[in-house]
Parts: structure tokens; sequence; C-alpha cells
């Protein structure tokens, strides 16, 4: 049995996320059906991240076992010629049959973006945030920062979601700014629904000056959602990255 590791890029903005979910369109489901039509069996299809409603993913990671004799290059070809055109398979490989595409990975990197101009973008405006308003991007990365570490990360998480645990650990933070555009990452071992979005949120309202930096250090041990900023829109974040 073969076990085929994708490498997929897509834009989330038409699909209800990436998880299978019934008569809805995910990016799970596409992906199914089109390497089902290809290998010619009923496949599992396993995803490294499960991105919500409207998030885009540039290096999403998918396995799946066959013992269809496909090569990958060919594989690689036919699912991108049958698939929509904001789905790509960038990369195809067969792995050792203990990968695993969620349970295998060691951490991973969301970026969100933020165009911090007066006005929207038309090219941009499906893949951004727009905040007609000043930021201060230093106070933001600095704030940021702030959440690095091992935490119970309740205030940012989706409210009411139950957990068996909150507590994740962060690896990575910070704020960037490259002309107008504002780019928010975080690495961590894992991540809870909305997390990022919702850490986006706060750090906008710091960067806005209606929050005080040290307040994110408040806002993490408080453990409550109420005290924290809004959720930003799905638009603006990308799963950037798994690493294994």
């Amino acid at each position: 049995m073969r076990n085929i590791r994708l490498i997929i890029s897509y834009d989330g903005t038409c699909y209800h996320g990436w998880q299978c979910q019934p008569d809805l369109i995910t990016v799970q489901e596409t992906l199914i059906r089109a390497v089902e039509r290809i290998v010619n069996h009923k496949v599992k299809l396993y995803g490294g991240a499960r991105t919500d409603s409207g998030v885009h993913a540039m290096a999403q990671v998918a396995n799946f076992f066959t013992e269809n004799k496909i090569e990958t290059k060919n594989l690689l070809r036919g699912l991108n010629s049958l698939l929509p055109l904001d789905i790509r398979i960038r990369d195809v490989h067969e792995v050792d049959g203990s990968f695993h595409a969620r349970y295998s990975a060691k951490s991973k990197t969301y970026v969100y973006t933020i165009l911090n101009q007066p006005f929207d973008s038309p090219f941009y405006t499906r893949y951004v945030w727009h905040i007609p308003y000043p930021l201060d991007v230093s106070s933001m990365n600095r704030a940021a920062r702030l959440i690095k570490g091992e935490h119970d990360f309740s205030a940012f998480k989706k409210k009411n979601e139950p957990y068996g645990s909150s507590i994740r650990c962060v690896l990575r933070s910070g704020v960037k700014k490259r002309g107008d555009f504002i780019y928010i990452f975080i690495e961590a071992t894992g991540f809870l629904r909305y997390m990022v979005r919702n850490i986006t949120g706060t750090l906008v309202l710091i960067g806005a000056g209606k929050l005080k930096e040290d307040a994110m250090a408040e806002i993490l041990a408080s453990r409550d959602r109420d005290m924290a900023g809004p959720t930003a829109p799905a638009k603006g974040l990308f799963l950037k990255e798994i690493y294994y």
C-alpha cells in the first residue's frame, strides 16, 4: 500500500473550510472526488490543518493510501487538470507508511494579512482585512511577543467551543509591515479554533491605541474570551506552512 503526500494551495473564499461537511462544498471533499477519479477507488484524505470557511492555504498538507501504481508526476498533473483553479497541487510524493498529515506535524505557521491604507484594493480584497486608519506596528509586535510559550489560550478561542485542553505552545509570534501591508505571524504546536483571528483582532485594538500593549498578557491570563478583541475576518488568514 502506497502512502501519498500532497502539498496544496487554495483560495478558501468559495469553500466552507477544509473538512468535509454534509451538503456543503469543502476543499477536502473537492480533493477527494478528484483523487478517486484518478486512482479508481474510495480514499480517506487526511489533512494537516482544518482551516475554517474562507481561510486560505499556501501549503496545506494531506495524505492518502492507494494501491494504484500511477507515477507521482502523473498524479500531480492529473489532479490539477481535474481541480478548480482555486485549488492547486504543488507537490506529490510517496512517503513512509507511518506518515500522517495531521498527527506527524510538529508545528504550523499561520499568517494574517492586513491592508493598512485609506482605501481598499479590488485586487487584494479577497485576501486581506482592510483597515483604513493608521496602526502602530511596533506596539503590535511587542504585544504579539507576549503570547510566546505554553499558555491556556481560552481567551482567544471560539466562544463556548469545548476543548479537552485549551493549552497550546506558541513558538514564534510577531508583526511586520511591508509597504501598506501588515503581516501577523504565529507558529505553534497547535491552535484553537479562531485563535489566530481573535489574537489578530486584539492586536488591531492595540495598534489603534484602544488597548495598551500589556493588555495582551492580562487578557491571556484572564482566560476570558469577552476580554479579548473581535474576531478578524477569515479572508485575511493563510495557513503558511506545516512542519514535520
